[in-house]
């Protein structure tokens, strides 16, 4: 009998009393709008009276071995998954709970004896942690067995989806897999498993969640083995005796489980707003010239854009915190003309020095004289040298009075890059690691990401700038303000999907566009609610024609749209490889345009994860588990906009999943109406989107290119210049309201054949409204104030208040242009 098949039936199995006397059967602790309730067999979560999930005792876990090996990786994802070549540790046994006793209950506290199998022990308390969260703590109690792993696992609805866990590329319903909770050994193209961003916490979507808070290697079995069952399993090795901490998360719906998850973790680091625009950048930029080249061009040809990063190589080495001046001749000047310009300035970089560039030599005997490396090093997966020893509080604060030579200079986020050489397991055995602060691979595998991305986040205090990272771990969503997925491909490919090269060579694909909707789905629930992919994708470049398209019309519908790719593709750079065009670059410049001016929608939901925590891009079965449906595509964007990419190359239909209501299209006069599928029109330059029958979406105004400041107002509209007139689109339906993050109110109803319409601006907002109300025929007549209002023609309206016009814009809609004292709009059909 395999490993996995002793383990499975491990879970399952029951157990008798042990002779004690039994307390009372079932002890509850109550908290908030949530309890947790124990009996002898098991642990119920409730919110509001609604049994949620229980915690079964068969899924308390302690894993033993015969002896304790100091070089044992004790990683259970190889063990579970049966790779070859991956050692099992000699003797292991696991001994399921068999039966709980209750030892302590009182208002504050639950603690209960756990039998196991073979007759090992443990402790498990129940104590309530913030607003419907409880947390948890599972300690073995003291005797000669050798216990190197510990597990945790929930008994769940065997038809509800499993959400959370970080970022992925196959399915945004993790039911049915086997996670790894950090790099493993893959066949894909890429070597691993692309677990950059793994975090341990389960969203169920009858709306609990199960965070284990452990940085020791682990694998999440997401009812794989069992429907009903998910079940964690961490390998703490000697730290076992400290215990595996878990927090249960209670929640009305599915959404609100990261709320819950953020109050227990810390809350996400928000980017600059102005992040929220496009942004632009080149894999190796050429010089200087290329670019301001490329600078004067996107306000040329009015490509809306708010950041430029400037990739490597820029500097004399990586890294000696400069600008080669063969390459930048006057790098200030260069600052200056992207701030004058209305971009932001960012830069790729990394925790190492160069160590085959003499221009590092200072830099690298300064760090070896002082202590600043880690003092033993395993192996290494990048091209330059060992990581600075950024656990070490010298090593650290010397890192940033080196990056600060370019934050003083105004540069106002980083690409933060690699940094994932500390992996906990080569084929069983640990990889050698160790930091100053006593750490080992076992725990750093995961925790140096939170060190490096902390060291840049502490320079960047304001809500002016951003740090985009790779990777990440729980936590990290204090430092990390937006996740991009590394090198997908510029391709339409799925998550290991077998294709060919252009030589013929057969790979297994990391993934293109599909792969990343998912990994910004799976992200938002995990805590990360901002990302943004390589628009275009990175491997295999350049992308053709048609998968520019779908990519930059799929980025320009969620958090975060930068566009870049491996072989420096840019839209007005038509060449034979990329097949770019005018058509192209039409396109490209309608979607940035639409991606900048959702900036005031986009950023009311970011301000609002302080107070709800949903994220801003929502997978529609965690969206509407009640659709019992879990489309890796169809998303909703906030509440109102509802979004389905084509992710297939030729398609021009697209079936998708409706919620219950109506729907309208953004691009014409298209209804679809759930619940249930639909199948729409998709041509190559319309994206798939409906605005909800109610749906208010506030819009900046057509002309903006820019969120950044400008030296040159008369040739850059930019938002930090004038703020201008808030345009607010807004879909006939069910009473609804949408308030700004500037505290600007505005209200829809509609009976019969009238729409009411209140305004009220805002702190930002404060110099009036165009209202785009979507009809499909002229009104009959548009009132403000109770007065009649000035029909004009459609070019006028937004020059002239109190004024409205009928237009095809590209959709049939009436356009209402209230003063800023306004208050009423009300707006009866023909």
């Amino acid at each position: 009998m395999n490993t996995l098949r002793i383990w499975a039936v491990a879970l399952v199995l029951g157990g008798c009393g042990d002779g004690e006397a039994d307390r009372p059967p079932v002890s509850r602790l109550p908290h908030g709008d949530s309890s947790v309730s124990a009996s002898t067999t098991e642990i119920v979560l409730e919110h509001q009276g609604r049994q949620l999930m229980t915690l079964p005792v068969s899924a308390l876990l302690l894993g033993t071995v015969d002896s304790w090996q100091e070089t044992a990786s004790y990683d259970p994802y190889p063990i579970f998954a049966e790779s070859a070549g991956n050692a099992v540790p000699a003797g292991l046994a696991w001994h399921a709970g068999r039966k709980l006793r209750v030892v302590e209950a009182n208002d504050s506290r639950i603690e209960l004896a756990v039998q196991h199998e073979g007759g090992l022990r443990s402790r498990l308390t129940l104590e309530p942690g913030p607003a419907d969260t409880f947390n948890t703590l599972l300690v073995p109690d003291d005797s000669d067995a050798v216990v190197v792993f510990l597990g945790i696992g929930a008994d769940v609805d065997a038809e509800e989806g499993l959400y959370g866990i970080g970022e992925v590329f196959d399915d945004v319903n993790h039911r049915g897999k086997l996670r790894a909770m950090q790099l493993e050994l893959s066949d894909l193209e890429s070597g691993y498993n692309e677990a950059h961003v793994p975090v341990p916490l389960v969203v169920g979507t009858r709306g609990w969640g199960m965070f284990v808070e452990n940085p020791y290697p682990a694998s999440f079995d997401l009812a794989q083995t069992t429907a009903t069952r998910v079940q964690a399993v961490f390998g703490t090795a000697d730290a076992s005796s400290t215990g595996l901490r878990t927090h249960l998360l209670a929640a009305p719906h599915a959404l609100d489980v990261t709320k819950r998850y953020y109050a227990v973790s810390g809350q996400p680091r928000l980017p600059g707003p102005w992040a929220l625009g496009p942004w632009v950048w080149r894999d190796e930029n050429d010089d200087q010239a290329q670019v301001e080249a490329d600078l004067d061009t996107m306000r040329d040809l009015n490509l809306p854009t708010t950041a430029y990063w400037i990739d490597r190589p820029y500097a004399t080495a990586v890294n000696t915190f400069d600008f080669a001046p063969a390459q930048f001749p006057d790098s200030d000047a260069m600052l200056a003309k992207m701030k004058s310009l209305g971009f932001r300035t960012a830069l790729w970089h990394t925790p190492y020095l160069d160590e085959a560039d003499a221009a590092t030599e200072a830099l690298r005997s300064e760090a070896t004289t002082k202590g600043y490396y880690p003092p033993k090093n395993g192996l290494l997966f990048n091209k330059w040298g060992k990581p600075i020893d950024l656990t070490n509080p010298d090593a650290k604060a010397w890192w940033q009075s080196l990056i600060d030579k370019y934050v003083s200079r105004g540069v106002a986020g980083f690409k933060l890059d690699y940094a994932e050489d500390v992996v906990p397991n080569a084929f069983g055995a640990t990889t050698g690691w160790e930091f100053s602060d006593g750490s080992t691979d076992r725990t750093m595998h995961s925790q140096f990401q939170r060190f490096y991305h902390e060291t840049y986040a502490e320079l960047l205090q304001d809500e002016d700038n951003f740090l985009i990272c790779r990777g990440g771990t729980y936590g990290d969503q204090k430092n990390v303000s937006v996740v991009w997925p590394g090198d997908l491909d510029a391709s339409f490919a799925l998550h290991g999907e077998l294709l060919k090269d252009d030589a013929g060579k057969s790979y297994k694909a990391v993934g293109g566009l599909p792969a990343s909707i998912i990994a910004g789905l799976s992200l938002g629930p995990s805590g990360y609610p901002f990302y943004g992919a390589d628009t275009g994708g990175y491997r295999h470049s350049p992308p053709d024609k048609e998968v520019f398209i779908r990519w930059f019309e799929q980025t320009a519908l969620s958090s975060v749209m930068q566009i870049g790719t491996s072989s420096n593709d840019v839209a007005w750079e038509p060449t034979p490889k990329n097949g770019f065009d005018a058509e192209v670059l039409e396109l490209y410049r309608r979607y940035t345009l639409l991606h900048l001016r959702l900036m005031p929608y986009l950023w009311t939901y970011a301000k609002r994860l302080s107070v709800d925590g949903r994220p801003l891009q929502r997978a529609l079965g965690l969206a509407h588990p009640e659709l019992g449906q879990h489309p890796n595509f169809d998303y909703l964007l906030g509440d109102h906009l509802l979004v389905a990419p084509v992710v297939k190359r030729g398609d021009r239909q697209r079936e998708l999943t409706v919620p219950e209501g109506d729907y309208l299209s953004w691009w014409d006069t298209g209804l679809i109406s759930g619940p249930g599928p639909a199948t729409v029109d998709a041509p190559l330059d319309r994206l798939p989107l409906y605005l909800k029958a109610g749906g208010i979406v506030p819009l900046l105004r057509p002309s903006i290119e820019t969120l950044s400041p400008t030296d040159d107002p008369q040739r850059v509209d930019s938002f930090a210049t004038d703020v201008g007139l808030l345009y607010v689109r807004v879909a006939p339906g069910p009473e609804s309201d949408f308030e700004v993050y500037d505290g600007t109110r505005l209200t829809q109803v509609t009976n019969a054949k009238t729409t009411d319409i209140g305004v009220d601006g805002g702190s930002v907002f404060s110099k009036g409204f165009v209202v785009e109300l979507l009809l499909d025929a002229a009104p009959g007549t548009v009132e403000i104030d109770g007065k009649a209002a000035q029909k004009v023609d459609a070019g006028a309206v937004a020059g002239t208040e109190s004024s409205f016009a009928f237009v095809n814009d590209p959709r049939p809609m009436v356009r209402v242009h209230l003063s800023a004292a306004a208050k009423t709009l009300r707006v009866t059909a023909s």
